[in-house]
C-alpha cells in the first residue's frame, strides 16, 4: 500500500491512500510528491518497489521535489548514535529495499533527473500510530493492566519519533531547495527504554506501570514460526538488543524544528 501528499504552492496538498495508477491523476500540479509506503504482508516489497519506481516516474515528468518518508533501516546494526553521514549497510530485506529505494531516488537525484530527498525518523509513537508502533501496539493492553511483551530488551536506550515531527520535517525539507539531494533525521525526544516508554504513556493517563517481558532468543523464534510479522521482526530484533539512538542535530539546525514535547507525545500515544 502507498500514500502520497501533493504539496501545491506554498500549503500541502490531502493524503490519500491509492495505487499506482492513481498517482498521475492526483498530482497534476504538484510541486513537491512526498511518498511513504507500507510492505505487503508476503514481505517480498514488490509492490513497494513498483510504487516507488511510479512515483518517482511522476515526480520526474511534473518536476516535483520527490520526498520520502524513510527509516532508520537501511543503516543496519549500530554501535554508535547514527548520523545522516553512516552507510546504508543493512543486510536484512527490509534494510537492503529501503537502502535501494533511496539509492535510486539519489542517483536519478544527481543525474539531474528529479530534486530528490528523504527524512528518517526512528520508531513512531503519537497520534493514530496504532499496530504500526513497537511501542503503541502494546498500549492498549497495558492500559487494562495486562503484561507487556515488547521485541527484544526493554532496557535499552531507544529512540521514538512522533509522527507529527516526522510530517513538519518532510515538508520543510521538500521546500528547501538547500536540503535536496540527501537524508535528514527527523528531531525526537530524547532516548528513552521500551519499558520507561511505556510507563511514561501510561502515567500521561493517569495509569500505573506495567510489567514488559521482552520477546527474544529461542521464544521469539518459535513465535516467529507462526506470524509472519514476528518473521520479519526478527530480522530487526538488533534494534532492541542494544541502544539503538538517532542523532538529530543537523535537522535540527537546518529546519529549526524542535520535537514535540514528550508529554504531548506520550499522552497522545495513550489516545491511540
Amino acid at each position: 500500500m502507498s500514500t502520497h501528499s501533493a504539496a501545491r504552492g506554498t500549503g500541502t496538498g490531502g493524503t490519500r491512500t491509492s495505487g499506482p495508477a492513481d498517482i498521475e491523476s492526483l498530482v497534476e500540479d504538484a510541486v513537491a510528491l512526498a511518498h511513504t509506503w507500507i510492505a505487503a504482508a508476503d514481505g517480498t516489497g514488490a509492490a513497494a518497489s513498483r510504487a516507488d519506481r511510479r512515483t518517482r516516474a511522476t515526480a520526474e515528468r511534473l518536476g516535483a521535489v520527490y520526498a520520502i518518508t524513510g527509516n532508520l533501516y537501511p543503516y543496519g546494526p549500530v554501535d554508535r548514535p547514527m548520523t545522516e553521514d553512516l552507510p546504508d549497510a543493512a543486510t536484512d530485506h527490509k534494510g537492503r529495499l529501503r537502502a535501494r529505494m533511496w539509492a535510486d531516488a539519489l542517483a536519478a537525484h544527481r543525474e539531474g533527473r528529479v530534486r530528490a530527498v528523504e527524512v528518517r525518523g526512528s520508531d513512531y509513537v503519537g497520534p493514530g500510530v496504532g499496530q504500526n508502533g513497537h511501542l503503541s501496539r502494546v498500549v492498549p493492553a497495558a492500559l487494562r493492566g495486562r503484561t507487556a511483551v515488547m521485541m527484544g530488551r526493554t532496557d535499552q536506550p531507544h529512540t521514538f519519533t512522533d509522527v507529527r515531527d516526522v510530517a513538519r520535517t518532510l515538508v520543510a525539507a521538500a521546500t528547501d531547495p538547500g536540503a535536496h539531494g540527501r537524508t535528514w533525521h527527523v528531531p525526537s525526544n530524547p532516548p528513552a527504554t521500551q519499558a520507561r516508554g511505556l510507563a511514561d504513556v501510561l502515567a500521561a493517563v493517569g495509569h500505573p506501570p506495567v510489567r514488559t517481558v521482552g520477546l527474544r532468543g529461542p521464544a521469539l523464534a518459535a513465535a516467529a514460526a507462526f506470524s509472519p510479522l514476528l518473521r520479519e521482526l526478527r530480522q530487526l530484533i538488533y534494534q532492541f538488543e542494544r541502544p539503538y539512538v538517532l542523532d538529530d542535530a543537523a535537522a535540527r539546525e537546518r529546519f529549526g524544528i524542535t520535537p514535540t514535547p514528550w508529554a504531548e507525545v506520550c499522552r497522545a500515544t495513550a489516545a491511540g
